[in-house]
């Protein structure tokens, strides 16, 4: 029996409808419209489509977009400026400086620079530490819009084994902490983890984000395992395929993200769900 699919696009199209409700009711309030910057250094090609992407969101969900492009050349210095600015602005609720940036700006210092209050990448040691505490405030948004998707399954996840392949600080180690804090019981794979098949096939829910296209077999995977790939890679050809295999996978998952169309979406409409929060305390 082939795995149910897990549609990030119906999900999180779902959860973007619903934020712009919540930005309508605000504002008919009296409030104002929730301010999303997002800067971006460079002319890196897959991020401009990532900006366009998010000021298109922005929009269609109500909020002010105050998205800029800086030249590469802009010095380190220059790009604080420009965050101590939107930190002090009233209008902006939300700040992101899009990945990557040039090798002459140091990103820890950016993430650093950023008021965790507007933090809405959730990237910040602040934000980050919270969540390790279980008093998440901006959780950081592709380990987030997992767990919403892991809701719709209806699975209890308390006590289940977890595996979450990839250690970033942007996806592996907040998915640890997120299923942590729903109580199951959590394994992080990285580079030196021996035998990666062997911890693969104990996982009831599976996360894989390390940006190798197919590292895990699907034949590695549990009879009747929840499968979520975050990983996105571009084939010679133009395929698009994740981290998992897929094909093999989803003939023993019980639930499986596709690639494209699983995490992806989720990401930015979990972004707006921080910026809304950020701006409303919603």
């Amino acid at each position: 029996m082939s795995a149910k699919i897990l549609d990030g696009k119906a999900i999180a199209l779902e959860l973007r409808e619903s934020i712009a409700e919540k930005v309508k009711k605000q504002v008919a309030l009296g409030k104002p419209a929730p301010g999303l910057a997002v800067v971006l250094v460079g002319e890196d090609p897959a991020s401009q489509i990532y900006v366009r992407n998010k000021k298109i969101a922005c929009e269609k969900a109500g909020f002010n977009d105050v998205s800029m492009v800086l030249p590469a050349e802009t010095t380190e210095a220059e790009l604080l400026a420009i965050i101590d600015d939107l930190n002090a602005r009233e209008d902006v609720h939300g700040i992101i400086v899009q990945s990557p940036v040039p090798k002459h700006i140091d990103p820890e210092v950016v993430i650093e620079r950023i008021d965790p209050k507007k933090d809405v990448d959730g990237f910040h040691p602040y934000n980050v530490g919270r969540l390790a505490t279980r008093m998440p405030v901006l959780a950081p948004c592709t380990p987030h819009g997992v767990m919403t998707m892991l809701a719709k399954t209806g699975i209890e996840l308390r006590g289940l084994n977890a595996v979450v392949v990839g250690a970033s600080n942007i996806v592996g180690v907040p998915m640890a902490l997120e299923l942590l804090n729903v109580r199951a019981t959590v394994t992080v794979c990285h580079s030196a983890t021996k035998d990666l098949a062997q911890k693969v096939s104990e996982a009831d829910v599976l996360v894989v984000g390390v940006g190798i296209p197919e590292l895990v077999k699907g034949d590695w995977v549990k009879e009747g395992a929840i499968v979520i790939d975050v990983g996105m890679n571009r084939l010679e050809g133009g395929r698009l395929v994740g981290d998992v295999e897929y094909e093999v996978a989803k003939e023993k998952a019980s639930w499986i993200t596709p690639v494209p169309g699983g995490v992806g979406p989720m990401t930015i409409a979990t972004l707006l769900q921080n910026t809304l929060q950020a701006a409303y305390d919603l």
